[in-house]
């Protein structure tokens, strides 16, 4: 493997980040012939080539050293039964395989493709899911309620209440 890891670290120094700025759901990218204009050249360069095989639920990812033979692979799954708004079924695959292709490569071969918002601090933390309440922690919730123990909006803030909770709530 010294060949392929000597090549890819040379590789690695000269390819520059690739970032189109193609915009996709609250984030941008370089889509998949951005970044091919850019690595093919440089892998010709360093004797790199790659392929990326569908098979089975998966695209395989194979980086190899064109003189030694030398390679290495990686597998990432895909997604099943999603569905996205406006695609058929076949969208929708063709769209995640794309997904995966991108990042897989850009994996592989350690390049920066996409604007990175996790050390940007623009990642969006979530709320933590808040939980349900059963009939019988319901019911000592009401009683706690009406004992002035707790107010409503206590109970709101750290519950997600079902439509009949908040209908027995409304009538207190």
């Amino acid at each position: 493997m010294k060949n392929l890891f000597k090549a890819l670290a040379t590789f690695q120094q000269e390819v520059p980040v690739i970032h189109k700025a193609t915009q996709g759901d609250g984030y941008s990218y370089s889509d998949l012939p951005k970044i091919f204009s850019v690595i093919n050249p440089l892998l010709k360069k360093h004797g790199l080539g790659f392929t990326q095989l569908i098979n089975d639920n998966g695209v395989n990812t194979i980086l190899f050293h064109v003189e030694s033979g030398e390679s290495i692979q990686s597998t990432t799954p895909i997604p099943q039964n999603v569905q996205l708004k406006g695609m058929n079924d076949f969208q929708v695959l063709g769209s995640a395989i794309t997904y995966i292709r991108r990042y897989a490569l850009s994996s592989i071969l350690g390049i920066v493709t996409d604007k990175d918002t996790d050390a940007g601090g623009e990642q969006v933390k979530s709320e933590p899911k808040k939980q349900t309440l059963d009939t019988k922690r319901f019911q000592d919730a009401v009683k706690a309620l009406t004992e002035g123990k707790i107010t409503r909006e206590s109970l709101e803030s750290k519950f997600a209440l079902t439509e009949g909770q908040i209908d027995i709530l409304n009538a207190l």
